[in-house]
């Protein structure tokens, strides 16, 4: 149990790092990546379709 929730709190600091670098990023960058700015914690947590 103690496992579980150590790899899902991992998970999570990783997810909100790389939003945080994401909206970092202008419009621009994040159009050449091919993703809107209101799209980023979802692309994060599921990726793009």
């Amino acid at each position: 149990m103690l496992r579980q929730f150590a790899s899902r709190f991992k998970s999570f600091r990783s997810h909100r790092a790389d939003i945080r670098q994401l909206e970092q990023m202008n419009d621009r960058e994040l159009a050449d990546i091919g993703i809107d700015r209101g799209d980023i914690a979802s692309v994060v947590r599921f990726g793009r379709r």
